[in-house]
């Protein structure tokens, strides 16, 4: 006989959200606390994130200016890691 599916009410769902989102822990130790399958704890908590996107603040100019420093810097070394790796393979096989 097929196990009768549990209904839980929106004040218990509210609730285990807030304990996984505000305790730190995982999914799976706060599912197993509450005796619920941690797919649907991490169905409840998409659900949640979906209806209350988290808005980043706005950059200010500094910010902007600072962000776009550090991906040219990224960029940068990017290039280098690479020259630096073919620079490398090359040196080996001209050891042999």
């Amino acid at each position: 006989m097929p196990e009768k599916r549990r209904k839980f009410s929106p004040e218990f769902k509210d609730e285990a959200v807030r304990e996984v989102l505000s305790s730190g822990c995982s999914v799976a130790e706060v599912a197993r606390g509450l005796a619920v399958n941690e797919v649907t704890l991490g169905n409840w908590i998409r659900s949640y994130r979906l209806k209350n996107p988290v808005t980043e603040p706005e950059l200010s100019v500094h910010e902007r200016a600072r962000l776009r420093e550090l991906e040219r810097e990224v960029i940068q070394l990017r290039a280098e890691a690479a020259f630096l790796g073919k620079a490398a393979a090359y040196f080996a096989q001209k050891q042999r």
